[in-house]
């Protein structure tokens, strides 16, 4: 494209409008194939032509799109379309998670603990040595620790190993989204105010053990025990 995008940020455009339009149109064009993943798209105003909408209308719905990960701009060779990677598209749940408070951070981490039981327990019959090995590495550093920063960072990465073992990428990008570091900071302070690093330590180490029995079963328990106990630890800290 010959034009460059123009600087700055956008609001979401209502449904019903013209830049939704164009939006759902060239999501449309991928989805059907006439644009495929690293392609690049028509000009800015020959795009527009086509759809029959104005190029400001077909401007913000490029930039609207680029936002959201299906779209990029490079410099000085014109807009394309990413490879649709599904953790760049799911990028907007880690903002979500982020963002979210009180009810609506306990309807997350319900989601989170059906998601999260269904990977483990696909990860149990999916996992690799080298993956188990992963696993491993960051439970034997969670126990070897008392500080809560570093616990955080292996915690995180114990979960990231689980979900990349799961062999499921889309589901993987759901989970790190919902996984939000702000959030489980939050989480592992309180923890430790309450004293309850060993409890959570068990639990991990529950989940390792059905991980190395490649019981798919006992890991999806474990792992829905676990993100049970955070969510009702977060219920006790809403109540008045």
């Amino acid at each position: 494209m010959d034009e460059s995008l123009p600087q700055g940020t956008t609001t979401a455009p209502q449904k019903g409008t013209v830049t939704q339009r164009a939006i759902d149109q060239i999501k449309a064009m991928i989805g059907e194939g006439r644009l495929e993943p690293g392609a690049r798209l028509p000009t800015e105003r020959d795009l527009a032509s086509q759809l029959g909408i104005s190029r400001s209308s077909m401007r913000e719905a490029i930039r609207a799109l680029t936002v959201l990960g299906v779209l990029e701009a490079r410099h000085g060779s014109g807009i394309y379309v990413t490879q649709l990677e599904a953790g760049d598209l799911l990028e907007t749940f880690g903002v979500v998670a982020d963002l979210s408070r009180g009810p609506g951070l306990v309807e997350l981490l319900e989601v989170r603990r059906i998601l999260e039981s269904t990977a483990t327990a696909l990860a149990a019959a999916r996992i690799t040595a080298d993956q188990l090995a992963e696993v491993e590495k960051h439970l034997t550093a969670m126990n070897a620790t008392d500080d809560p920063e570093e616990i955080l960072s292996h915690d995180l990465a114990f979960h990231r190993a689980i979900g990349v073992a799961a062999g499921n990428d889309t589901m993987a990008a759901i989970l790190e989204g919902l996984s939000s570091r702000t959030f489980r900071a939050r989480v592992w302070r309180g923890y430790q105010e309450e004293g309850a690093f060993e409890r959570t330590r068990r639990e991990h180490a529950a989940i390792h053990r059905a991980l190395v029995a490649r019981d798919p079963e006992a890991a999806r328990a474990a792992a829905a025990a676990h993100v049970g106990e955070v969510e009702q630890w977060l219920r006790t800290q809403l109540q008045p």
